[in-house]
């Protein structure tokens, strides 16, 4: 088995993890809505949108380092390395308007009344 071999496969597998992230979370925000509406929750709509958020977010985060591993360790050629940069920037502004669209906020922005910087 030589390294390219093992880095394809290393990033197969993170892709398969950012997927599964994706679909887990959703079905785990689905569960979670579906016994909100059981419980005739007037909350439901906007939680259930913020937990599916997380998940697409934490899902594109390992496609993106997938993509990075598959590209950049194996073969980087100036094609690749531009069809992965065009890869991470349309990623990149889907985390920022989920990011958005969750929070209310953008990701370098603080919290209300939080006055100490979060890590």
């Amino acid at each position: 088995m030589d390294f390219e071999h093992v880095v394809e496969l290393v990033g197969k597998s993170v892709d398969a993890v950012g997927v599964g992230v994706i679909v887990i979370g959703a079905l785990v925000a689905t569960g979670f809505a579906a016994v909100r509406l059981t419980r005739r929750n007037d909350r439901v709509y906007r939680p259930y949108r913020q937990q599916l958020g997380r998940s697409i977010l934490l899902g594109l985060e390992f496609l993106v380092a997938a993509d990075i591993i598959r590209t950049v360790a194996v073969a980087p050629t100036f094609t690749s390395v531009g069809v992965l940069a065009v890869i991470v920037l349309i990623r990149t502004f889907l985390s920022f308007s989920l990011e958005l669209e969750i929070t209310g906020r953008w990701p370098w922005q603080k919290e209300e009344g939080d006055d100490n910087a979060k890590e």
